[in-house]
């Protein structure tokens, strides 16, 4: 769509309709007027443009962290950031998610179980979140690498599955077609059928909202893996052990925390995965080089 909308003035009157009414509701996105110039011609039509908004999440009452988000799926993103940070160790612990949105934002009112809320009281921290950045607000270097869980053996992955699921990704990333502003994660089969994808304008978002998807339907996340189209940063492989998941597979390259990370939690990490190509910068040995022939997709 984003290719669409940027056609140029030399079409008629009715094309322009046409461009600007292709699709007539996208959630999570407005439609703005933009103007601009594209090979050299001009052009005056209606885009899509990612929402962008204040989130704070609060625990019992109390105020705990502020991050910009896409409004979409909250539900997922205050269990999974909850399970993710290790302020939850099991999602029934969070009995409700209230959601109030005001002019300046929306918060999401969890209510939890009191062990749990004790132990986030004892490691309060202030957070901050922006768009990219997972660690604003950490007081201390302790609390930047917490411990992580032994990660199961899973049954061997093909890189073939890790290429199927890449190229789904595309067809399946409705809100990033339309505005081409968006991250996103996705849990995949060990054939790499894309079962489950969340979007959001920030990258540990949607993989936090991945992860409370997973937890709210009861998915055994360990029989698959998960690949996200950014890159691999220490938070990201963090909260991808955290979600008991033993290969992470990125579009773009990790960095040197984040392979000592995975290969602390005895992850496989996989960079730079694209069509029929690979990079193993971490092998937990899960990873095999042979391919297979997956079947076609069908994600939530």
């Amino acid at each position: 769509m984003k290719d669409a909308a940027m056609n140029t003035t030399a079409m008629t009157t009715a094309t322009k309709d046409f461009i600007a009414d292709a699709v007539a509701f996208c959630e999570g996105a407005r439609s703005l007027p933009v103007r601009g110039v594209r090979a050299g011609q001009h052009f005056a039509v209606h885009d899509w443009v990612a929402d962008e908004v204040p989130v704070a999440l609060e625990y019992n009452g109390v105020s705990h962290a502020v991050m910009l988000a896409t409004p979409l799926d909250l539900e997922d993103f205050a269990l999974g950031f909850s399970l993710s940070e290790g302020i939850l160790d099991a999602p029934h612990e969070l009995y409700a998610v209230d959601e109030v949105p005001s002019e300046l934002g929306i918060t999401l009112r969890l209510h939890v179980a009191s062990g749990a809320f004790a132990g986030l009281k004892e490691r309060r921290r202030s957070m901050s979140g922006r768009t990219g950045c997972g660690l604003c607000g950490t007081e201390s270097l302790a609390h930047v690498a917490r411990d992580l869980p032994v990660l199961v053996d899973a049954a061997p992955l093909s890189r073939q599955a890790i290429s199927r699921a890449m190229s789904e990704f595309c067809a399946l990333q409705t809100l990033q077609q339309a505005t081409g502003a968006v991250h996103a994660a996705a849990w995949c089969s060990p054939q790499g059928e894309v079962m489950w994808l969340r979007e959001d304008v920030g990258r540990h978002n949607a993989l936090d909202k991945l992860i409370g998807a997973l937890a709210s339907q009861d998915v055994d996340a360990s029989t698959g893996f998960i690949a996200v189209t950014s890159r691999a940063s220490f938070e990201m492989v963090q909260k991808t052990a955290m979600a008991g998941v033993s290969l992470l597979a990125a579009v773009s390259a990790p960095t040197s925390f984040a392979v000592a990370t995975a290969q602390r939690a005895r992850m496989t990490l996989v960079g730079f995965a694209r069509k029929q190509d690979l990079v193993v910068y971490c092998d937990s040995g899960r990873l095999s080089l042979e391919a297979t022939h997956p079947e076609s997709p069908n994600a939530h």
